[in-house]
């Protein structure tokens, strides 16, 4: 015995082990933290949410954030981004009163397929694990000698009861409802008092199924549907099967997981880098979601039913926060499904009937939200990067969403006064100090937003004309690449910012750009004050460059953003400005205008300060930890900045097939492509320090320019850096290295 155990521990020591045997290495899953951002610095924060990409059946626990004491019951299926969960489940072994009973919470274990909890005080373990249209749940009671009591609560209509069997519905909107059918493992007591009208509290939408002493563990599985209870049943029988299988819907979730976040394999960098990068790729697969059940699907644009054709219907995209880089990221590496998201966009426009581009489109419908009328720039760098997308509805829908709409914010009218003035002038006015509101397209809280929308859609005119060059439209190309310069009309030599104007072409006197415009400066901008707006112009880098005063006076400026004092207490400025949080002077890293910032300094002659800035946002504001994302992240608005960033490349403007170069977190990068190739990103010596650029090849070839563009990669591509801990202040810094922009004008 003796002889064998020193054999075995030769064995395990010897040099033919450790060149036969390598340690287990973890899979991209392993790294994702959905608690990342789940305690918020001001607003709403990032929900630790369970679900398969892009699915309709999305949970996370029913509390406010992480730090909330109790669970408001157990949640069914999360109906809209950010919203709290049609139906939920209440399970006790005490007194039962009410529709709900918060419960305390420990031990709680969240994977994005899975969700442990131990409630109760500890004497009930939930288990739940989730597939794209059902879900399943086991329940072990700690002690089986008390009674357990099910409650399952639906907040506007009925839940029923019938032996092992129960469903549900809830109304979501006007002309919209949601439904589940799901079944108990073993068959519980339904209290003889089920009839509602023999309820006292007449408003209760609940029922309670009873299990008796005794019973140890309880499973309840069940399926979603937008169309009928009778096709919720199909989705759970589709997707589970007949059988209570809890350990192979976590098998197969966390399979798909790993398949989905593989798509982007790294090596190096630390272990709370590759957390913070794959949590946040899997940050960007929670919208818009799949509603597609066999071949069809309920569209809130309609209130129908209609047959999907093969292509599957997505909604649920918050497109002012999206369109930046979540929905490039997704057309560089699931082209399919970008394809598909666009034509769902399409088909919105046509079901509401006016065939304007929607915005905001929810589960519910388009809501409309923020301003201007991005939907076009999804197209665009579709187009201009390959995908299939119609371009004849494409350019029609996005032209009619922004002519014939108002582009008033939050509005869904037609257009009025304010669009009118528009045509006219090429800016939106803000009003003069005591002047009173005249549009009625105009909401009271969100305000005109002038410079913002008149930004805003400048940039969208310039996406119409990059439609209409692409389908050959030259007359068309040019109307809308002349209307993308408006943001002209509203630039201030003098201060060198953005500057509101009154209808009478008068710059607002005494205009303080920190906090000039009100709560949330939607007076004059939007949610960012006027330093962010400053570099609102995406699709026209080189005309900024020229208005400031050249590359040299752009990149002081982007140093006096990053170096401006806040101005204020930080109470009293985020008292007015609560999204402009994630500040690094007046740059902030939490609302999606700001995310191109860094890395305007590659149009300003000054690449390096791109790498260093890039650096110092990643490892300053996005980290493994509860308070570890600086704002709202919006479904993927964020978390795509920082996927883009920790592989080392940006896509400043969409519409234009190009990526800005910035700084690899990691020495290997390998991004899978469609078309079978891959992009490998080989950065040398990359760590913390080694943060810059010294040298470049792209395929073999010396490259010397702080971007490619869509076609050098799409085949796949290996670029190569040199890095270093100090900055080579020659490499891409010529003008000719520039990266793409619409032409400045003289």
């Amino acid at each position: 015995m003796k002889l064998k155990s020193l054999l075995a521990a030769f064995l395990l020591l010897s040099p033919f082990h450790l060149f036969t045997f390598s340690p287990l290495k973890a899979e991209p899953v392993d790294y994702v933290n959905p608690y990342i951002g789940s305690i918020s610095h001001l607003l709403v924060p990032c929900f630790p949410t369970i679900q398969l990409p892009n699915s309709l059946m999305r949970i996370y626990p029913t509390r406010g954030d992480y730090t909330t004491e109790m669970l408001d019951g157990l949640p069914i299926v999360v109906t809209n981004h950010r919203e709290r969960s049609a139906f939920r489940l209440s399970i006790t072994q005490g007194e039962a009163s009410g529709s709900i009973i918060p419960v305390t919470w420990d031990n709680e274990r969240i994977t994005p397929y899975d969700y442990q909890v131990q409630i109760a005080d500890n004497s009930i373990d939930v288990h739940l694990a989730v597939c794209h249209q059902s879900a399943i749940y086991e329940f072990t009671l700690w002690d089986p000698s008390k009674p357990t009591t099910i409650i399952l609560f639906s907040e506007n209509d009925k839940v029923s009861v019938d032996g092992r069997n129960v469903s549900g519905c809830q109304r979501l909107s006007r002309n919209m409802s949601i439904y589940f059918d799901g079944e108990f493992s073993i068959e519980p007591v339904v209290p003889v008092k089920s009839d509602k009208s023999d309820k006292s509290d007449k408003s209760d939408k609940s029922e309670r199924v009873f299990f008796p002493a005794g019973t140890k563990k309880i499973q309840f599985r069940y399926g979603i549907s937008l169309i009928s209870t009778e096709q919720a049943r199909k989705n759970l029988v589709r997707e589970q099967g007949k059988a209570f299988d809890i350990a192979k819907v976590v098998k197969d979730g966390r399979k798909e997981w790993n398949e989905t976040l593989s798509n982007i394999l790294v090596e190096g960098g630390t272990d709370d880098q590759k957390t913070v990068l794959y949590t946040s790729y899997y940050r960007t697969f929670e919208r818009p979601v799949c509603l597609s059940e066999d071949g069809r699907y309920f569209s809130a644009f309609d209130g129908k039913v209609h047959d999907d054709g093969g292509k599957p219907f997505y909604t649920d995209d918050w497109i002012w926060d999206t369109y930046r880089a979540a929905h490039p990221l997704r057309a560089l590496i699931q082209p399919e499904k970008e394809e598909d998201i666009i034509e769902s966009y399409f088909r919105m426009a046509e079901q509401m009937g006016t065939k304007w581009m929607p915005t905001f489109p929810e589960m519910t419908g388009d809501t409309r939200r923020m301003n201007s009328n991005h939907g076009v720039a999804m197209v665009a760098d579709a187009l201009w990067k390959g995908l299939k997308v119609d371009a004849e509805r494409g350019f029609e829908y996005c032209r009619k969403g922004i002519e014939e709409k108002t582009l008033a914010p939050w509005s869904g009218k037609p257009a009025g006064w304010i669009d009118q003035f528009y045509k006219e002038h090429g800016y939106i006015p803000a009003l003069a100090k005591g002047e009173e509101e005249t549009d009625p397209n105009v909401t009271g809280f969100e305000k005109r937003q002038p410079i913002a929308v008149t930004l805003g859609t400048s940039y969208d005119e310039w996406c119409l004309s990059r439609i209409a060059e692409f389908m050959g439209r030259k007359d068309e190309a040019a109307k809308y690449l002349a209307l993308s310069y408006n943001y002209r009309n509203v630039w201030n030599a003098e201060t060198r910012f953005f500057h509101p104007k009154d209808k009478d072409g008068n710059f607002l006197p005494d205009f303080d750009y920190r906090f000039g415009g009100g709560i949330g400066v939607r007076e004059a901008y939007d949610e960012n004050n006027g330093w962010t707006y400053r570099w609102d112009v995406q699709h026209n880098l080189a005309d900024l460059a020229h208005l400031m005063g050249g590359r040299e006076a752009m990149a002081r400026e982007l140093d006096r953003t990053f170096a401006e004092p806040m101005g204020r207490g930080k109470r009293e400025f985020y008292e007015q400005l609560p999204d402009q949080t994630g500040n690094i002077g007046q740059f902030t890293m939490a609302n999606e205008p700001s995310l191109h910032i860094p890395y305007i300094y590659n149009y300003a002659g000054a690449p390096w300060k791109t790498q260093k800035r890039i650096r110092q946002c990643l490892d300053t504001w996005f980290r493994n930890d509860v308070m570890g994302i600086p704002g709202d992240e919006d479904g993927g608005g964020l978390t795509s900045f920082v996927v883009f960033s920790s592989l080392g490349f940006y896509p400043v403007t969409p519409g234009f097939p190009a990526y800005n170069i910035g700084s690899p977190l990691f020495t290997d990068i390998r991004v899978k492509l469609p078309s079978g190739k891959e992009l490998h990103i080989v950065a040398k010596n990359s760590s913390r320090e080694n943060k810059y650029i010294q040298s470049a090849t792209l395929n073999g070839k010396v490259w010397d320019k702080p971007w490619f563009s869509h076609d050098d990669i799409k085949n796949g591509a290996t670029l190569v850096l040199e890095m270093g801990n100090r900055p080579n202040k020659e490499w891409g810094t010529s003008e000719t290295a520039t990266p793409p922009s619409a032409p400045r004008r003289p």
